[in-house]
């Protein structure tokens, strides 16, 4: 799966990009059907006292499949925002039905 990662209002991070890499994988390695994703890290100052928001949006067939969370810290948001995305595969891959 391609990742594409953004970030607003805070500086590039790998530690962030990789460990959010490692959930995708095994997002990847139960649904096969998952293109590409979009991940978004923000940091906003006025969201006390959370403030950390990641964002993930999957391509695959159907609708978009995305999620958001905000947390007191990136790895706990990316955590959770793993987690519903992949609540998210789950329903649709029972929906999806084989011909």
């Amino acid at each position: 799966m391609e990742a594409i990662f953004e970030f607003v209002n805070i500086d590039k991070s790998n530690n962030l990009e990789s460990f959010t890499q490692k959930k995708l994988d095994k997002i990847e390695n139960k649904y096969d059907w998952v293109v590409r994703a979009n991940v978004y890290f923000k940091r906003d100052e006025n969201q006390k006292p959370n403030g950390y928001i990641t964002e993930i949006r999957l391509s695959a067939p159907g609708p978009e499949i995305f999620a958001q969370s905000n947390e007191d810290s990136f790895e706990a948001s990316i955590a959770q925002t793993a987690k519903d995305i992949e609540r998210q595969c789950s329903k649709r891959k029972a929906k999806m039905s084989t011909h």
